[in-house]
């Protein structure tokens, strides 16, 4: 089947859902122009409304990436940060709406950086800048942002984010640790509260998939875990035949 009706099916179904999740004619029109089978191997699946595990990160389904930027709201000419890059479809998506120069993408993990850069340049969209950051501290060098998204969960707006808003700016984030709600952030402090959400953790330096693991601790009690399971002693030695020294 065509890959652009599968695309337009798509947004129809969340245009026309009870909850109409996308509901902005701009996201809309957004959605459907950008090829989401370039930000996945299998491109009839890219349109499925489900989330996909890739390079150790989650590939955010269509109708959650349309709630946060419904709740995002970026206009024409935004400058917006995502902070969690992940392949670049949501980076993607925004740059339709602000245009490319005006996005600025981040994540931790430098393979999905590569794989998020090689994405999006696919899609048609390499004017993105995406770099290989600590999510927490932002991109201060093309600061402020008129919109930051963040697409990890945190007990709290991190400082270095909220300091990076422009005056009149907002930040999208999962807020809070067991049970999450979509935040709008706002230079003074958490404006809005949109309903609960589910996203993994904000990882720090050591904690992505593709580096060693930071916790020295943990570490080190799992490898000795692992030693005394495969350790015996006394009679659970091999049996050592005598007769035959």
């Amino acid at each position: 089947m065509d890959l652009a009706v599968l695309r337009d099916d798509l947004v129809d179904s969340l245009e026309h859902e009870s909850k109409g999740i996308v509901q902005s004619p701009r996201l809309s029109d957004a959605m459907r122009t950008v090829p989401r089978e370039a930000f996945l191997a299998d491109g009839q699946e890219a349109y499925s409304d489900r989330p996909f595990e890739r390079l150790g990160t989650r590939v955010l389904s269509p109708s959650t990436v349309a709630r946060l930027l419904e709740a995002l709201d970026p206009e024409e000419g935004d400058d917006v940060l995502v902070v969690g890059a992940g392949v670049g479809y949501t980076a993607a998506v925004i740059a339709e709406l602000v245009g490319e120069a005006n996005v600025h993408a981040i994540d931790i993990t430098r393979r999905l950086v590569m794989d998020a850069r090689s994405n999006l340049a696919a899609a048609g969209y390499e004017g993105v800048l995406v770099d290989r950051r600590d999510g927490a501290d932002g991109l201060p060098e093309y600061a402020p942002y008129d919109c930051i998204l963040l697409e990890a969960a945190a007990i709290e707006p991190p400082a270095a984010l909220v300091d990076q808003l422009d005056d009149d700016g907002r930040l999208v984030m999962p807020l809070g640790a067991g049970e999450q709600s979509l935040a709008v952030v706002e230079p003074d402090g958490v404006a809005e509260r949109l309903g609960g959400v589910a996203f993994q953790p904000m990882l720090v330096e050591g904690e992505q998939a593709d580096t060693p693991e930071r916790n020295r601790t943990q570490r080190e009690d799992r490898e000795r875990a692992r030693r005394a399971a495969q350790s015996r002693s006394g009679w659970e030695q091999e049996w050592i035949d005598w007769d035959s020294r």
